[in-house]
């Protein structure tokens, strides 16, 4: 399974979760399939995010993108989603390209200090941890999406990206012990990470990959006000 497929299947499920959140009632079975389907997106994208670090020729560009559609989405983000009967309704929740910015941050530096400090892995784990608790604390301070859960989620797919057991294993451990309720249904999204192929598969183009994101939150959000 190559990266491009692994892109379309965290797209569907994606939209299908959105798609329910904004559209279809809360009390009925219809939203709670729809949003346990969601549940797989989260998780492989960021496997693929770890996946941009390794093989990105410019991480500084790559940031900038998750940067720029991080500002870009967030009024469409903020119309569906945020409580907007209050004044600073706004202001409450921000976008997941909040949570992969801040969470690609914490794993380039991770990688920076495991370069740095090969010979002293107890100095390599000190720094790493405060690099992982500053990345928290910025998640949870800008209250993104996934709040701090969703940056170690990201930091689980890094440290474990060469044992795919132990990473199955964090990863429901995040999901499960972390957010609970059908959040642990996640964990089903390691079935398609375990046939990556480490192929990239068919080109996509980068930007228009990221501009699904706003682009169809802001086409749900409108149909939403005609129904």
């Amino acid at each position: 399974m190559s990266g491009y497929v692994l892109k379309i299947i965290a797209i569907v499920t994606m939209l299908i979760d959105h798609a329910t959140a904004i559209l279809v009632p809360t009390n009925t079975m219809t939203y709670l399939i729809g949003r346990s389907i969601g549940r797989l997106a989260f998780p492989i994208f960021c496997f693929l995010l770890v996946q941009g670090l390794l093989h990105t020729k410019n991480i500084q560009k790559y940031l900038t993108r998750l940067g720029l559609f991080a500002l870009i989405s967030e009024i469409p983000f903020d119309l569906a989603f945020s409580d907007n009967s209050t004044q600073w309704g706004f202001l409450e929740h921000q976008n997941i390209f909040f949570t992969l910015f801040i969470g690609l941050g914490v794993i380039y530096l991770m990688s920076i200090i495991e370069k740095k400090f090969v010979n002293n892995i107890f100095l390599s784990n000190i720094f790493n941890m405060l690099v992982v608790l500053a990345g928290s604390f910025l998640a949870v301070l800008l209250s993104t999406d996934y709040s701090f859960g969703g940056i170690l989620l990201i930091v689980a797919f890094y440290l474990f990206r060469e044992n795919k057991l132990l990473l199955t294993v964090a990863v429901f451990i995040v999901n499960a012990y972390m957010f609970g309720g059908i959040q642990g249904l996640a964990t089903l999204s390691m079935i398609f990470i375990w046939f990556y192929n480490g192929q990239r598969g068919q080109k996509m183009n980068k930007y228009l990959f990221y501009a699904f994101y706003p682009v169809h939150i802001l086409i749900l959000y409108l149909i939403s006000l005609v129904i």
